[in-house]
């Protein structure tokens, strides 16, 4: 199943995405809440999906999947190519950061290059949504703590990425934590770790990889993350990116306003955004 965060008329809601349309969920939820209540509320759901109706996808605005996630955890190094062109070791442990709650965006809006800013770079990657969660999850275990998965787009702004060992802060800029368009179900997914995905650059290919070409899988990464921490509903995992970024181009390219910056996973759609100044 396909579910979305969309406004409509002024009100946010959760909806069922079949084909071109969006169905509402007919629930005063978030999508944290239906996340919660997942294994109560799945059966009603997919009997509104199979009765159809609902609105044309074009017709509303699409949020992101989760507004406001209590965790966002990315990993940095995690494709050997992308290793190779940072000129890094392949790291031995996971690498993570976080991002800001406030860098979340919608798929399809504007991400803004900061003021005083100019080293903005883009990062195509799988996101994973945190289902059941818990804490000392075994990689057996993890497919079970999964949600469903989106695409998304680990905005860089690498001057400040690079200031300091730690990257939270040039990774957590307003706006730089774009994914959707929906959340694809695990379900539905089925294996993570076969599919394409591309970062397009003003329609130029940028990256082209696999997730079967991840370091450490997304089970193993679970597995890490809540050795010490509880995972929680409707926390947010980026899994990596390839390479092909900007700051490896010779000469390097980073992100000017009016660039438009495609991110797709196969099965999962695409998100896309203009690059615009700051206000």
């Amino acid at each position: 199943m396909k579910l979305a965060t969309y406004t409509a008329d002024g009100q946010t809601r959760t909806g069922i995405v079949v084909g071109d349309s969006i169905i509402d969920s007919g629930l005063d939820a978030t999508m944290l809440d239906l996340i919660r209540e997942w294994d109560a509320l799945k059966p009603a759901l997919e009997t509104k999906a199979a009765a159809g109706g609902g609105l044309p996808l074009s017709s509303v605005r699409l949020e992101a999947p989760v507004q406001r996630p209590g965790k966002i955890f990315a990993i940095g190094l995690n494709y050997a190519d992308h290793i190779e062109e940072s000129k890094m070791e392949t790291p031995q442990r996971q690498v993570w950061f976080t991002k800001a709650q406030t860098s979340v965006n919608a798929p399809y809006d504007d991400i803004e290059i900061a003021k005083g800013t100019m080293t903005n770079d883009y990062e195509v990657e799988l996101v994973a949504i945190i289902g059941k969660g818990g804490k000392h999850i075994a990689a057996a275990d993890a497919p079970a703590a999964v949600f469903g998965y989106c695409v998304g787009n680990d905005v860089t702004e690498r001057m400040w990425q690079h200031a300091t060992p730690q990257w939270s802060l040039g990774k957590s800029f307003d706006t730089h934590a774009p994914f959707g368009p929906w959340i694809v179900t695990a379900d539905e997914m089925g294996d993570p770790h076969t599919l394409g995905l591309r970062c397009f650059v003003n329609g130029q290919k940028r990256q082209d990889s696999n997730t079967r070409h991840l370091v450490f899988n997304i089970w193993q990464q679970i597995e890490h993350l809540s050795l010490g921490m509880t995972l929680e509903p409707g926390d947010v995992v980026f899994t990596g990116t390839p390479g092909g970024i900007g700051a490896a181009m010779d000469p390097r390219q980073f992100l000017k306003p009016g660039d438009v910056v495609r991110c797709e996973v196969d099965g999962l759609g695409h998100i896309e955004a203009t690059m615009v100044a700051e206000s």
